[in-house]
């Protein structure tokens, strides 16, 4: 009898295009999200988030997924066990691949979330998908004109003050609109904050 021996692991994926962003690749399926969550008469400051996902090398990965999930204008989350009331008009959930974009970014436009619990800054809740990862990573984007706020935020809080940095989208200060900025480091010295669910 011949000794059995492990199989090779394999990369999962990406099944991102086809599968769960195929509008956005040019499929003629219907995604159930994409990068736009705040049309038309939904009350909150626009802003637009944009930042890459960077491998441990600081390569750029071109074809990752990021989803959001996040709190209207007024700390709502499109819920039913939101105790506050769900706002309809805001669905609060998104999902892109960075695929199609010619720098590989992923692009939100959205409405700056309010924030939650009398507790929690504003911030937006992150899942990144991309091959190689089994499981998927969860994260934080966290406002840098909410220093307030973010330094009474439990959750941050619990990160370590030098790698807080990691979940702190920077405002475009140059910019006509409300623009902010965070790449999302897999590894490296700049790892990003990731968090056990």
């Amino acid at each position: 009898m011949s000794k059995l021996r492990q199989t090779p692991s394999q990369t999962v994926g990406p099944f991102f295009a086809y599968a769960l962003t195929p509008e956005q690749y040019g499929y003629d399926f219907a995604s159930i999200a994409g990068g736009v969550l705040a049309e038309g008469d939904v009350p909150g400051e626009r802003i637009r988030i944009e930042g890459r996902v960077l491998d441990g090398k600081g390569d750029v990965v071109p074809d990752a997924m990021i989803e959001i999930w996040q709190a209207d204008g007024q700390g709502r989350y499109a819920h039913p066990a939101d105790p506050r009331g769900s706002n309809i008009a805001f669905k609060g959930f998104g999902r892109v691949g960075t695929g199609t974009d010619p720098e590989s970014r992923f692009i939100f436009d959205t409405i700056k979330p309010g924030p939650v619990d009398g507790q929690q800054a504003p911030h937006i809740n992150v899942i990144v998908f991309m091959r190689g990862l089994l499981l998927h990573a969860y994260t934080r984007i966290y406002f840098s004109d909410e220093a307030e706020a973010n330094a009474r935020d439990p959750v941050l809080a619990s990160v370590p003050a030098e790698r807080r940095r990691t979940l702190i989208a920077i405002r475009d200060e140059k910019s006509d609109g409300a623009i902010y900025r965070l790449d999302i480091h897999m590894q490296g010295p700049s790892e990003t904050v990731f968090f056990d669910v």
